[in-house]
């Protein structure tokens, strides 16, 4: 199973470094398709885009799912179990339901296609995952440091402030990693809501893949890859300190 999933990944890596133009045919190593990537203009472009809004909405995902974690342990809050099934469904549902809802949405509010509807896209798909690491690592820290310092006198803000977020820190960090990891990945979404100037870096390799498959496109689907695995690795190792760390 392994095999079947990463050989591919594999031969467009190879083949990202291959002089000839025909990818069937293997003529030696070079990182010139590499060097003309970062020669084109719209490729830079789609970089930006894909960093700006990548950034934008994993900061608003990660302030939200924070606060929406926080509140939902801290408070009773009527139909909690309702509200986490509704707050935990875009992780469950197609994400081409999502897009087309989304693209809906917007249509009916008369609201422009660009960059803020795609910020607005990841940041609602980007929630439910925070919220799980953020949850997850409040369930592990249990009550007891935030009790112990209300009985010393701190106030609910003092408490979340000095000992709350120093304790859920590296988890914010991964929750955040994900995020990004997760808006510079997505294509589904991104191409119901994305308008004419705000082209990502998943929508631009759609648009080369369809006028064929070049080393071009293979060495900017390699970095793609390349820069999200690290993401992913940086955010796991975070979350997996973050859960072995005792304070008590």
């Amino acid at each position: 199973m392994l095999v079947f999933l990463y050989l591919p990944i594999a031969i467009l890596i190879l083949y990202s470094f291959n002089e000839a133009r025909i990818n069937a045919v293997w003529s030696g190593f070079t990182w010139k398709w590499y060097v003309s990537l970062f020669e084109n203009r719209h490729v830079l472009e789609a970089l930006r885009n894909s960093l700006t809004i990548g950034l934008i909405s994993s900061v608003l995902a990660t302030l939200l799912g924070t606060a929406a974690s926080l509140a939902i342990k801290h408070y009773s809050i009527r139909w909690q179990t309702v509200i986490n099934g509704l707050i935990y469904l875009p992780i469950v549902i197609p994400e081409i339901m999502l897009g087309l809802a989304l693209l809906i949405l917007f249509s009916q509010a008369n609201v422009e296609l660009g960059k803020a509807t795609l910020i607005m896209a990841h940041t609602t798909f980007s929630i439910p995952f925070v919220m799980v690491i953020i949850s997850a690592r409040l369930a592990d820290m249990g009550k007891e440091l935030e009790e112990a310092a209300q009985d010393l006198g701190a106030t609910a803000w003092e408490t979340i402030r000095y000992v709350t977020l120093p304790l859920i820190m590296p988890g914010v960090v991964a929750a955040f990693l994900m995020a990004f990891t997760l808006s510079l990945d997505d294509f589904i979404i991104s191409f119901f809501v994305a308008g004419p100037n705000s082209t990502t870096l998943p929508l631009y390799i759609y648009g080369l893949v369809k006028r064929g498959v070049s080393p071009e496109v293979n060495a900017l689907s390699t970095l793609l890859i390349v820069s999200t695995v690290l993401l992913v690795i940086v955010a796991e190792l975070l979350r997996r300190k973050d859960s072995k760390t005792t304070t008590y």
